[in-house]
């Protein structure tokens, strides 16, 4: 099956789209620009899941859900919102379908049954939590809220591409209220942490973290804090976004509460989201010609028993042996898939699993029962050894953690050496055609200069690092005055 892959020089886009379908992830349905996340790919999108949920329950964090449907007339509220998401919104004006009489079997919309406010499908659910919040907080004590929901958004994209941009797409977003300032800044900086620590630890995806600027920040927020990460074709990747939304919310719908000096404010905010764009950012990250590579760590099995016999005795045998292995993996908290299919060929099966990136795989023949052996595959680098059984559980947790830590440092690695420093324009444009990649330059800090870069190259600023060096320059563009150097790149 993975032979039938488009190599990634050759064609780095349909390599990838070719690598969904064909690694059982996702595909296209019969919905425009939507997509079916097919129970392989689920089940990496669950493990993400079950962590990031972890990690926000151990800081406080509760879930709850909010309607799908926000009124035109809440949506409208905060402006620069409703302004920066207007052109992707889906919008329900009709309740009901009937009979059309003249076309039989056809339904048509009953025009009787136009709402009297149209609804918006959520493209992001500020709005409608914003006007539930006002009924919530009334006092500093029923503060701070720190609010978390799974769900799905719709943004009406019209160029999509399966997991990295489609029109709905499963996320999860943040809405948080507090009662000062200080208290809102430190949340987005605890989330913007946690996506990164998830990214590296996890997905073993290093990232960078920094702010947006002004025209690449959230609609509606003060200040957008972000994790970009570098793809393999030298794109970058926005990976998750935090935003200090200040009192911009709060003002829009009124929500205010009475501090501890007893006088009336608006309530401070954030919210912040990852989604199923870290689908993609896994696959493009680790993955080769031969198929999927997985961080251990996100695997839905990190290792598969694929058996090699000619008769139902020798099967049995090996089946016996693979429950024993399978039971002590297991008390190690390792998950582990027998394949005893009887439909596909060991070298089918090889195939498969290799294709979608089980991390490790275990084959057991006639001969290793012989010998007390298994033949162990590493699906990271592709190299094979032969291991005693007494010793095949510390290999193979061993084994897990450094497949983790050596996806981490070859991705860092390529990472590393793709960020170029450039001090002219000529250069810039240089570097971006053939090496790629991040681009450090000097920018003169104006939306105009950004917008203008953006039209002749089509690279962005992607973030102002966190830990930039203060540095005076000359603008890589307009050669005026520059402070710092901040990072472009094309990107997704």
């Amino acid at each position: 099956m993975s032979k039938n892959l488009t190599s990634r020089a050759e064609d780095y886009s349909k390599w990838y789209n070719e690598l969904v379908v064909k690694a059982d992830l996702a595909e296209n349905s019969a919905v425009r620009g939507c997509m079916v996340i097919k129970p392989y790919g689920y089940a990496i999108w669950e493990k993400m899941q079950a962590q990031l949920d972890k990690m926000f329950k151990e800081t406080g964090h509760q879930n709850a859900y909010f309607p799908l449907f926000v009124p035109k007339s809440l949506f409208e509220a905060e402006e620069k919102n409703a302004e920066g998401f207007a052109k992707e919104c889906a919008v329900v004006t009709h309740y009901r379908l009937q009979n059309d009489p003249d076309k039989e079997g056809k339904l048509r919309v009953d025009p009787e049954a136009k709402l009297e406010e149209e609804l918006v499908v959520r493209p992001t659910s500020e709005a409608i939590i914003w006007n539930t919040y006002k009924g919530w907080i009334q006092s500093y004590r029923d503060l701070p809220i720190l609010v978390n929901q799974w769900a799905n958004v719709v943004r009406w994209e019209m160029r999509t591409r399966l997991f990295l941009r489609t029109a709905e797409f499963l996320w999860q977003e943040g809405h948080t209220a507090h009662a000062t300032k200080e208290e809102a800044w430190k949340e987005t900086k605890l989330i913007n942490n946690i996506y990164a620590t998830f990214a590296e630890k996890f997905m073993a995806i290093p990232v960078i973290q920094g702010l947006k600027t002004e025209s690449e920040r959230f609609a509606g927020a003060v200040e957008t804090m972000c994790i970009e990460a570098l793809m393999q074709d030298g794109k970058a990747l926005q990976a998750g976004t935090s935003h200090f939304l200040g009192q911009n919310f709060a003002k829009a719908f009124d929500v205010k509460f009475t501090n501890k000096e007893g006088k009336l404010d608006y309530v401070w905010a954030t919210s912040w989201g990852v989604s199923t764009r870290l689908m993609g950012a896994l696959i493009m990250t680790h993955s080769d010609d031969k198929g999927l590579v997985l961080p251990p760590n996100l695997a839905p099995y990190q290792i598969v028993i694929v058996p090699i016999y000619k008769n139902e005795e020798q099967f049995d045998k090996i089946s016996d042996l693979a429950s024993t292995i399978i039971e002590d993996l297991k008390e190690r908290n390792i998950s582990v898939k027998f394949d005893g299919r009887d439909t596909l060929r060991p070298g089918a099966k090889f195939a498969q699993h290799e294709l979608q990136g089980v991390p490790l795989r275990i084959a057991i023949g006639p001969k290793d029962l012989e010998d007390e052996t298994v033949e162990l595959a590493r699906r990271d680098d592709l190299t094979k050894q032969t291991v005693i059984l007494d010793r095949l559980s510390i290999v193979v947790e061993d084994l897990l953690e450094e497949i983790q830590e050596n996806l981490f440092k070859k991705a860092l690695d390529f990472r590393d050496s793709h960020i170029t420093e450039v001090d002219d324009f000529e250069s810039f444009k240089e570097v971006l055609e053939t090496k790629t990649g991040f681009i450090s330059a000097h920018w003169d800090g104006t939306s105009e200069t950004e917008q203008k870069i953006k039209e002749l190259t089509k690279a962005t600023i992607r973030c102002i690092p966190l830990d930039n060096i203060k540095e005076e320059g000359i603008c890589v563009y307009s050669g005026k005055p520059s402070k710092q150097r901040v990072l472009f790149a094309k990107a997704y």
